[in-house]
């Protein structure tokens, strides 16, 4: 065992440093956070128990447990050598953390339980090298978004409802050093001159801080998590959200090169939706991805992935989404995909595509494919680009083949509600024709929605051409006819 042990005998505490406050001596701790053991992936979402352990272990706890843990981690910081600890790998480093703990435990005559000892033991562990009272919560994968409000309120959501954790902070001094800790290994930075900073967590989980003065509560901090095991069209068929035939057309219309805009609102399954869309992109196709923050999981061995960056201190070096979207024009990209557009880098993006970058992708928030049409013409006149509005439409339906509606309805369960093909100008108009659509029925006694995805009758779909040039027109006919069958 190392470290700089300042007791001076048997029964003598080790004395903290009085300059030394736990939370800036956390944040100061050298080692990357370890990565939290995930359990094995389960597919299928488990609602929050009354009686789960992350509600269970925290119900219980009151001040008198948080003045033990103050008192323990501010002896763990004097007692131990945080440059020797930084040279440990993350495993023997936890150890050492929990030998020296135990020792404070006994100096100081503090009675605890075995299992409180151990939970002590555990938060201690986790504060010093993973991320605090979070670890819990990114270990589990059923949790799809973490919402904390100030110290004191942490919010999960759980198969697409939001519930109220017992997890909490210490105060808002540890949950800020721990949101600095996460920032900071993408070498960005949040404190009160830059109160606003978006991050990612080494899994590649989405991370937005929004500190004080700003938030007036205390920091908010929101972490989408990234899921261990992709989901796949196979699954989201099993999970109800498409049906076998209109995954197949899905299949079909990543593989055959459409434009392909991914509409839906917050939390509908956009990315997830394109993730599974790439991976039909050919294994000799170059691809580039554009993102704010990396999340998007391609399989292909050719790619590229760019990200933007955001202004220094100085409001100095920030890159846009634009100026990415611009510069991957000249890496010879076959296939671009825009993580999310937001604004005018959306008139780069179709130029892309109306210039044989065929199979571009990107997602949009938007709650319908009409209304997704017109949030496009939107932003391009937010780019300022000072073009007629029957021109700005035109440059629209020459560049995107299909729009993908994506949507979380009430009852917290996600699906595709529509596949719709956009088939040109009729006047000053966009012209579009769904393949596909899901209509609700009711509820059941449970409070669940109950629908199906049900075909519009159409004939040969407007991508018809281009299926039989990738040999997929027969694919998509029998995909077509079993649809219509079960609908009639």
């Amino acid at each position: 065992m190392f470290g700089k042990r300042t007791n001076d005998g048997p029964g003598h505490a080790p004395q903290p440093k009085p300059a030394m406050a736990p939370a800036a001596a956390a944040a100061a701790v050298a080692p990357a956070p370890a990565q939290p053991a995930v359990p094995a992936v389960s597919v299928q979402q488990t609602p929050m128990r009354k009686d789960d352990p992350v509600v269970r272990k925290k119900a219980s706890r009151d001040e008198a447990y948080y003045d033990t843990k103050s008192q323990v981690f501010s002896a763990l910081i004097d007692t131990i050598d945080l440059s020797q600890l930084a040279k440990l790998d993350a495993e023997s480093a936890r150890e050492e953390i929990r030998d020296i703990v135990n020792d404070i435990i006994t100096i100081k005559n503090i009675a605890l339980s075995i299992a409180e000892q151990e939970e002590l033991l555990d938060d201690i562990c986790n504060d010093v090298l993973g991320y605090g009272p979070l670890e819990p919560l990114l270990a589990r994968d059923d949790i799809s978004d973490i919402m904390v409000n100030g110290a004191g309120r942490t919010y999960i959501e759980v198969a697409g409802k939001v519930l109220e954790s017992e997890v909490r902070f210490r105060d808002n001094g540890q949950l800020l050093s721990i949101c600095q800790r996460i920032v900071s290994q993408v070498g960005r930075r949040v404190d009160e001159s830059s109160p606003i900073c978006d991050a990612r967590l080494p899994d590649g989980s989405r991370v937005n801080v929004i500190a004080p003065p700003l938030a007036i509560d205390g920091t908010a901090l929101t972490i989408r998590k990234f899921k261990k095991d992709k989901l796949t069209l196979d699954q989201l068929v099993r999970f109800g959200a498409i049906t076998p035939e209109g995954a197949t057309i899905l299949q079909i219309i990543g593989r055959v090169r459409c434009n392909v805009v991914i509409s839906g609102g917050t939390g509908s399954g956009k990315t997830t939706l394109l993730n599974c869309l790439t991976a039909y992109i050919d294994l000799d196709e170059r691809v580039i991805t554009c993102e704010d923050s990396a999340e998007l999981q391609l399989q292909q061995p050719h790619v590229v992935r760019l990200e933007t960056r955001p202004p220094n201190i100085e409001g100095e070096g920030e890159i846009t989404m634009r100026e990415l979207v611009k510069n991957c024009l000249r890496m010879r990209p076959e296939r671009i995909i825009v993580g999310e557009v937001r604004g005018p880098e959306v008139f780069d993006l179709l130029q892309a595509m109306n210039t044989g970058h065929d199979g571009s992708m990107g997602t949009i928030h938007s709650n319908s494919p009409r209304e997704c049409l017109s949030r496009m013409e939107s932003m391009i006149a937010m780019g300022g680009f000072s073009l007629p509005a029957k021109t700005v439409r035109e440059i629209i339906s020459g560049s995107v083949d299909i729009i993908i509606q994506a949507a979380r309805l009430r009852d917290g369960s996600r699906r595709i509600t529509h596949i719709t093909e956009v088939m040109g100008m009729e006047g000053d108009v966009i012209i579009t024709q769904d393949l596909m659509k899901y209509e609700i029925l009711g509820e059941d006694a449970a409070g669940k929605i109950i629908g199906e995805h049900r075909s519009t009758g159409i004939g040969k779909p407007h991508f018809w051409d281009r299926a039989r040039y990738f040999g997929e027109d027969k694919r998509l006919a029998t995909a077509l006819d079993s649809m219509e069958k079960m609908t009639s």
